[in-house]
């Protein structure tokens, strides 16, 4: 008699298993599931949390972040890290800030400026790091010296103060700011244009990792970097992009804030910040050792960093737990990421 097992070739998994195998592929589920837990945890903690002015704040907090992020993200998924972001975002700021007000530049040709200046750096990044054989980590914690100490120093010197108003009268200040800084106020809550910019970059981070030779050349270069130049895949090339991606990234988040509030202060660009991409961007399923990740992963881990900031702030807890609750979910997506490792070595990426 035939039992339960065919005849021939092993037994199939069951249902549940192959499911469960298919969900563990994916690098976002830790992220998505903590964002779960952490949404119903603090809705429950901090009411206001639930309304449409806390959902306001936790994208205003999630939408730059989720922008570095996503962009880190496709580096590490490289093999290659970046911690830059923030002071490109300040430095491309103050940039557009001292060509629009001192200058008296219209705003459109300001940004451009700026922007390309920004992907210089980028470019600086990537052929330094391809070139010379650096750990990215230490070329990129150079160029953050180099520009925070260059132009908060240079700013000053140029302004002559630590502050510039009135950029709003500039040539071009209004379209440039609805494209970069308008708002729509939605029952009590008040939601920015980053949000837009911040689903937009997760969207065509998506497909470009998944539906172009480019996201192929991402994953090969993380995953077999030796092995992907021998078959003739463009990695150096693709490693420069990556960095020119991050730098404009970084362009584009000092850019909504400056048109955000209209007026640009000095202040320093903290390395911690520059941390949290790349923390974020672990949380998302991005592993250290490059190969595997997800721009979407990132993008719900920055949802659940500012879903975890704000229900610690309106929940009224001190402010230095949440430091200690993004140590902890760093640890679990540490150690869950090693477990989709595995599964993701075990399946083919389709």
């Amino acid at each position: 008699m035939i039992g339960d097992r065919p005849p021939f070739g092993p037994a199939r998994p069951a249902p549940g298993r192959r499911f469960l195998a298919r969900a563990l592929a994916r690098p976002s589920l830790p992220a998505v599931v903590a964002l779960v837990v952490v949404v119903v945890f603090f809705g429950l903690q901090a009411p206001g949390l639930r309304t449409d002015s806390g959902l306001a704040g936790v994208l205003d907090v999630a939408a730059p972040l989720g922008i570095g992020a996503v962009a880190v993200a496709l580096l590490l998924i490289a093999g290659q890290f970046d911690l830059s972001v923030g002071a490109v975002a300040v430095a491309s700021s103050l940039l557009t800030a001292l060509l629009v007000g001192p200058g008296g530049w219209p705003a459109w040709p300001a940004l451009l400026v700026s922007l390309l200046g920004a992907l210089a750096i980028g470019l600086v990044n990537g052929v330094l790091v391809v070139n010379t054989g650096l750990p990215s980590f230490l070329v990129t914690l150079a160029t953050f010296l180099v520009l925070q100490g260059a132009s908060l120093a240079g700013f000053e010197a140029v302004a002559g103060s630590a502050q510039i108003r009135g950029l709003d009268d500039a040539t071009g200040w209004g379209s440039a700011a609805t494209v970069f800084g308008s708002s729509a106020e939605i029952g009590s809550g008040r939601f920015h244009v980053a949000v837009v910019w911040w689903l937009v970059a997760t969207a065509l981070a998506t497909w470009a990792l998944w539906r172009t030779k480019f996201g192929n050349a991402v994953f090969a270069g993380g995953g077999a970097r030796r092995a992907a130049r021998e078959l003739g895949v463009p990695v150096r090339r693709t490693t420069v992009a990556l960095f020119c991606l991050t730098a404009t990234a970084g362009w584009l988040i000092g850019t909504l804030g400056l048109f955000r509030l209209e007026s640009v202060q000095l202040g320093n660009a903290d390395l911690g910040t520059a941390l949290d991409f790349v923390v974020v961007a672990v949380i998302g399923g991005c592993l250290l050792t490059g190969g595997y990740g997800s721009a979407v992963g990132a993008a719900v881990a920055a949802l659940l960093y500012a879903v975890a900031r704000q229900g610690i702030t309106l929940a009224g807890w001190d402010p230095r737990w949440f430091q200690t609750l993004l140590g902890g979910l760093l640890l679990l997506a540490l150690l869950a990421n090693g477990v989709v490792r595995r599964r993701l070595k075990a399946r083919p990426r389709s």
